[in-house]
């Protein structure tokens, strides 16, 4: 079953990383070779703003997400053994 990923892409979360972490999660994927495990779609707000930005994997939320913590983030889901 493949995973999902949406990240917001409403102004707030948009202008404050996600626009460059939307970038570095699709080449994560094409890396990892991930493209038959991983649904990414990006959203409109979620209403959270003032813990964005905002990503989620499958239904659980992520806040504060940032160019910065998203490969260690992708890297604990998905690297598992």
């Amino acid at each position: 079953m493949r995973k999902e990923i949406e990240i917001c892409l409403g102004s707030s979360c948009f202008s404050r990383g996600n626009k460059k972490t939307v970038h570095l999660i699709k080449d994560y994927i094409k890396n990892h070779q991930l493209e038959d495990k991983i649904y990414f779609h990006g959203n409109h707000c979620y209403g959270n703003c003032e813990n964005g930005p905002i990503l989620k994997i499958d239904s659980k939320e992520y806040q504060n997400v940032s160019p910065d913590n998203i490969i260690f983030l992708l890297d604990s889901i998905f690297m598992k053994d």
